[in-house]
């Protein structure tokens, strides 16, 4: 079996970015969720919030980010809650796909004549 990377992460580590927290804030923050940084970063900011700040000069989703910092999306979400909550970043959820419009049904009987005809 190959670890993964989480594997060799030191859990403290992952304790000392989070504060000790285990679980974000806010639920709204899923994978496809596009963030955008609101604001340069700060000197002497954490150097993973200065990284996902940096990064999301352009819309990034969730999921790049978690892969791009090698860190479990659980932690990023955790830090992208605080950023959201300072307002340096903002999320911005995909919309939802219109509902399919189904085509006329004189047309489907159409094609479906044509394809008969083949």
């Amino acid at each position: 079996m190959n670890p993964r990377p989480l594997d060799h992460e030191d859990p403290d580590r992952l304790y000392t970015v989070t504060g000790g927290r285990s679980r974000a804030d806010e639920n709204s923050l899923d994978l496809v969720t596009l963030i955008v940084s609101e604001c340069d970063s700060a000197p002497g900011m954490q150097s993973e919030y200065v990284r996902i700040i940096e990064m999301c000069a352009r819309p990034m989703a969730v999921a790049e980010i978690s892969a791009a910092l090698r860190l479990p999306i659980s932690v990023v979400k955790i830090l992208l809650c605080d950023l959201l909550d300072a307002g340096q970043v903002t999320a911005r959820n995909p919309a939802a796909a219109a509902p399919a419009q189904l085509p006329d049904p004189k047309t489907l009987k159409q094609v479906l004549v044509g394809l008969r005809k083949l």
